[in-house]
Protein backbone atom coordinates (compact mmCIF):
# COMPACT_ATOMS: atom_id res chain seq x y z
CA UNK A 1 0.00 0.00 0.00
CA UNK A 2 1.05 3.70 -0.86
CA UNK A 3 2.25 5.49 2.31
CA UNK A 4 0.08 8.85 2.00
CA UNK A 5 2.50 12.50 2.30
CA UNK A 6 1.40 14.13 5.51
CA UNK A 7 0.33 17.45 5.34
CA UNK A 8 2.62 20.36 5.15
CA UNK A 9 2.29 22.86 8.12
CA UNK A 10 0.78 25.28 6.21
CA UNK A 11 -1.60 23.06 5.03
CA UNK A 12 -2.30 22.28 8.41
CA UNK A 13 -2.22 25.83 9.59
CA UNK A 14 -4.79 26.31 6.84
CA UNK A 15 -7.27 23.97 7.80
CA UNK A 16 -8.42 26.18 10.27
CA UNK A 17 -12.55 26.24 9.90
CA UNK A 18 -12.70 23.40 7.36
CA UNK A 19 -15.14 20.08 8.45
CA UNK A 20 -14.58 16.82 7.89
CA UNK A 21 -17.40 14.99 6.03
CA UNK A 22 -19.71 12.67 8.61
CA UNK A 23 -18.93 8.82 7.92
CA UNK A 24 -23.19 7.93 8.52
CA UNK A 25 -25.81 5.35 7.72
CA UNK A 26 -29.02 4.44 8.76
CA UNK A 27 -29.59 2.27 11.80
CA UNK A 28 -25.61 2.09 12.67
CA UNK A 29 -25.04 0.18 16.19
CA UNK A 30 -22.73 2.66 17.15
CA UNK A 31 -22.47 6.35 16.27
CA UNK A 32 -18.92 7.86 17.38
CA UNK A 33 -18.97 11.68 18.21
CA UNK A 34 -16.03 13.06 18.50
CA UNK A 35 -15.93 16.98 19.52
CA UNK A 36 -14.92 18.63 16.62
CA UNK A 37 -12.04 17.99 14.26
CA UNK A 38 -8.61 18.60 15.10
CA UNK A 39 -5.97 21.09 12.06
CA UNK A 40 -4.33 18.05 11.30
CA UNK A 41 -8.27 16.01 10.42
CA UNK A 42 -9.24 19.00 8.53
CA UNK A 43 -5.93 19.44 6.41
CA UNK A 44 -6.26 15.35 5.35
CA UNK A 45 -10.51 15.38 5.30
CA UNK A 46 -10.61 12.11 7.55
CA UNK A 47 -11.05 11.41 11.25
CA UNK A 48 -9.13 10.79 14.00
CA UNK A 49 -6.13 11.62 11.49
CA UNK A 50 -3.39 13.50 13.84
CA UNK A 51 -0.60 10.34 14.80
CA UNK A 52 -0.78 9.68 17.96
CA UNK A 53 -4.59 9.74 17.93
CA UNK A 54 -5.25 6.54 19.83
CA UNK A 55 -9.29 6.19 18.20
CA UNK A 56 -8.01 3.68 15.45
CA UNK A 57 -5.58 1.59 18.00
CA UNK A 58 -8.38 1.65 20.36
CA UNK A 59 -10.86 0.39 18.28
CA UNK A 60 -9.40 -2.24 17.05
CA UNK A 61 -7.78 -3.22 20.57
CA UNK A 62 -11.14 -3.04 22.19
CA UNK A 63 -12.77 -5.92 19.35
CA UNK A 64 -14.96 -3.28 17.07
CA UNK A 65 -12.17 -4.08 13.79
CA UNK A 66 -10.87 -7.07 12.72
CA UNK A 67 -7.58 -5.18 11.74
CA UNK A 68 -6.06 -2.04 12.58
CA UNK A 69 -7.74 0.90 10.43
CA UNK A 70 -6.06 3.95 9.34
CA UNK A 71 -8.30 7.78 9.05
CA UNK A 72 -7.75 6.69 5.49
CA UNK A 73 -9.67 3.24 6.10
CA UNK A 74 -12.41 4.67 7.91
CA UNK A 75 -15.07 3.67 4.91
CA UNK A 76 -14.33 -0.02 6.74
CA UNK A 77 -16.16 1.31 9.85
CA UNK A 78 -19.69 1.39 7.94
CA UNK A 79 -19.75 -2.26 7.00
CA UNK A 80 -19.48 -3.46 10.05
CA UNK A 81 -22.16 -0.92 12.00
CA UNK A 82 -20.15 2.08 12.88
CA UNK A 83 -20.07 5.98 12.01
CA UNK A 84 -18.18 9.12 13.01
CA UNK A 85 -19.40 12.46 13.30
CA UNK A 86 -18.68 15.94 15.13
CA UNK A 87 -20.77 17.98 17.51
CA UNK A 88 -18.64 21.22 15.81
CA UNK A 89 -18.18 20.67 11.91
CA UNK A 90 -15.39 23.22 12.46
CA UNK A 91 -11.37 21.95 12.39
CA UNK A 92 -9.52 24.33 15.28
CA UNK A 93 -6.19 23.58 17.07
CA UNK A 94 -7.84 21.95 19.69
CA UNK A 95 -11.24 21.55 21.70
CA UNK A 96 -10.03 24.66 24.02
CA UNK A 97 -10.66 27.10 21.20
CA UNK A 98 -14.78 25.81 21.20
CA UNK A 99 -17.38 27.97 23.00
CA UNK A 100 -20.18 26.32 25.41
CA UNK A 101 -22.97 28.17 23.20
CA UNK A 102 -21.13 25.76 19.71
CA UNK A 103 -20.93 22.69 22.30
CA UNK A 104 -24.69 23.20 22.93
CA UNK A 105 -25.58 23.79 19.70
CA UNK A 106 -23.63 21.41 18.60
CA UNK A 107 -25.99 18.77 20.71
CA UNK A 108 -28.86 19.98 18.66
CA UNK A 109 -27.28 19.18 15.49
CA UNK A 110 -26.35 15.83 16.71
CA UNK A 111 -29.91 15.04 17.62
CA UNK A 112 -31.18 16.03 14.38
CA UNK A 113 -28.97 13.50 12.84
CA UNK A 114 -29.17 10.81 15.66
CA UNK A 115 -33.31 10.76 15.13
CA UNK A 116 -32.78 10.83 11.27
CA UNK A 117 -30.42 7.73 10.95
CA UNK A 118 -31.21 5.96 14.21
CA UNK A 119 -28.23 4.51 16.08
CA UNK A 120 -28.47 1.97 18.28
CA UNK A 121 -25.78 4.46 20.23
CA UNK A 122 -24.28 6.85 20.30
CA UNK A 123 -21.08 7.64 21.92
CA UNK A 124 -19.20 10.93 23.00
CA UNK A 125 -15.68 11.06 22.92
CA UNK A 126 -15.13 13.48 25.75
CA UNK A 127 -16.76 13.33 28.72
CA UNK A 128 -16.38 17.48 29.69
CA UNK A 129 -17.76 17.87 25.78
CA UNK A 130 -20.46 15.91 27.02
CA UNK A 131 -21.38 17.63 30.04
CA UNK A 132 -21.62 20.52 28.27
CA UNK A 133 -23.19 19.72 25.66
CA UNK A 134 -26.21 17.87 27.36
CA UNK A 135 -26.21 19.95 30.64
CA UNK A 136 -25.34 16.65 33.11
CA UNK A 137 -22.39 18.46 34.92
CA UNK A 138 -22.18 15.59 36.94
CA UNK A 139 -22.19 12.84 34.15
CA UNK A 140 -19.49 9.97 34.19
CA UNK A 141 -17.89 7.91 31.88
CA UNK A 142 -20.22 5.16 30.66
CA UNK A 143 -23.71 4.25 30.16
CA UNK A 144 -25.90 7.69 30.25
CA UNK A 145 -29.19 7.81 31.78
CA UNK A 146 -29.92 10.25 28.56
CA UNK A 147 -31.11 9.31 25.31
CA UNK A 148 -32.52 10.82 22.24
CA UNK A 149 -35.49 9.03 20.78
CA UNK A 150 -34.45 5.03 21.08
CA UNK A 151 -31.27 5.87 20.92
CA UNK A 152 -28.74 5.17 24.06
CA UNK A 153 -26.06 7.85 24.52
CA UNK A 154 -22.74 6.70 25.88
CA UNK A 155 -19.79 9.03 27.23
CA UNK A 156 -16.02 7.98 26.87
CA UNK A 157 -12.80 9.60 27.21
CA UNK A 158 -11.19 11.71 24.25
CA UNK A 159 -8.54 9.15 22.25
CA UNK A 160 -6.72 11.67 21.79
CA UNK A 161 -2.76 11.37 22.56
CA UNK A 162 -3.35 14.87 24.18
CA UNK A 163 -6.36 13.19 26.61
CA UNK A 164 -3.25 11.58 29.28
CA UNK A 165 -5.76 10.85 32.20
CA UNK A 166 -6.68 7.61 30.19
CA UNK A 167 -3.35 5.30 29.58
CA UNK A 168 -4.03 3.24 26.69
CA UNK A 169 -5.57 -0.19 28.33
CA UNK A 170 -8.42 1.94 30.19
CA UNK A 171 -9.64 3.26 27.38
CA UNK A 172 -9.48 -0.02 25.20
CA UNK A 173 -11.36 -1.52 28.63
CA UNK A 174 -13.82 1.34 28.50
CA UNK A 175 -14.26 1.34 24.55
CA UNK A 176 -14.65 -2.64 25.06
CA UNK A 177 -18.00 -2.06 27.19
CA UNK A 178 -19.37 0.32 24.96
CA UNK A 179 -18.86 -2.48 22.04
CA UNK A 180 -20.41 -5.28 24.02
CA UNK A 181 -23.05 -3.08 24.81
CA UNK A 182 -24.14 -2.39 20.77
CA UNK A 183 -23.87 -6.29 19.93
CA UNK A 184 -25.70 -7.66 22.90
CA UNK A 185 -28.80 -5.17 23.00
Amino acid sequence: MPQRPRPTREEIRTAKGRTVTDLIAPDLLVLFCGINPGLYSGAVGHHFARPGNRFWPVLHAAGFTGRLLSPFDEHELLERGYGITNLVERATAGADDLSRAEIVEGSRRLAAKVLRYRPRFVAVLGIGAYRIAFGRPKATIGRQDLSIGPTRLWALPSPSGLNAHYRFAELVSLYDELRLAAVEE
